[in-house]
């Protein structure tokens, strides 16, 4: 038998269908609202997706992400409260016909999931200066987002649903769940078991927005730029992405 080379290692290869699959999962991923069933999550499935979540990327590997588990109903009650008072003042923003569409959207499953969960960015955590933070600032937040979609991911792989709720000031969500001043609300999750997950996202089927065109989102070596040879990588990202508009990996 051959020996490895240094640094080589048989488990780095991902065969077919485990790529398919990755890909597969990626594209069935929902933000979910109002599919939601009573049914708990087993804890060694939830100890599954935190775990996920846990090992995202962060700057300086200075994981500054919690996570505030939310079962109670009492605490859902208040953040529902917090989400239906600003859903009206955002439904003003909008005019004409996007208000009504706006005001028939199901925005949020806050008192339906059985699992609300706020993943938190503790800014500190690492100390005032972090590798990778020293000149943006943010980096740590955008951490946490990855720790997000890690877990979304991973509980779509688990079959369940995941929501995530942004429409409620921070203020709101800090105050009821005593998030210390240095710790910053990033995302409040629905998580839960679903009946049933749509083909398609429900703002896309609702017609408020469609997806855009990727290959006109690619620049080449600066914004607006061009290459010689773009156009084979062009006809090639339509040709994924018409695959997977269909669900289907673009492999």
């Amino acid at each position: 038998m051959k020996s490895a080379t240094p640094g080589h290692q048989a488990h780095h290869h991902i065969d077919d269908a485990e790529r398919a699959a990755v890909y597969r999962n990626i594209l069935a991923r929902r933000d979910v609202r109002g599919q939601f069933l009573p049914d708990p999550v087993a804890d060694d499935m939830l100890a599954r997706i935190l775990t996920a979540a846990h090992f995202a990327p962060s700057v300086g590997f200075m994981q500054p992400w919690s996570f505030v588990l939310v079962r109670d109903r009492a605490v859902k009650q208040r953040v529902h409260d917090a989400f239906t008072l600003a859903n009206a003042e955002a439904a003003q923003m909008f005019e004409g016909k996007q208000r009504e569409v706006y005001s028939g959207l199901r925005l949020q499953g806050i008192l339906e999931a059985p699992i609300n969960l706020c993943v938190t960015c503790d800014r500190d955590r690492a100390g005032p200066v972090v590798i990778g933070r020293t000149h943006i600032k943010a980096m740590d937040l955008y951490s946490s987002v990855c720790a997000v979609q890690n877990l979304w991911l991973a509980a779509r792989a688990e079959g369940l649903g995941v929501g995530w709720v942004s429409i409620f000031r921070q203020s709101a969500i800090r105050e009821i769940l005593s998030l210390p001043e240095r710790v910053m609300p990033v995302a409040y999750l629905c998580i839960g078991h679903v009946s049933h997950f749509l083909d398609q996202p429900e703002l896309q089927t609702a017609g408020w927005r469609q997806r855009l065109p990727l290959d006109e989102l690619v620049h080449f070596d600066g914004w607006g730029g061009d290459s010689a040879d773009a156009g084979s990588l062009r006809e090639e990202l339509r040709a994924a992405q018409a695959l997977a508009a269909r669900g289907l990996p673009p492999l």
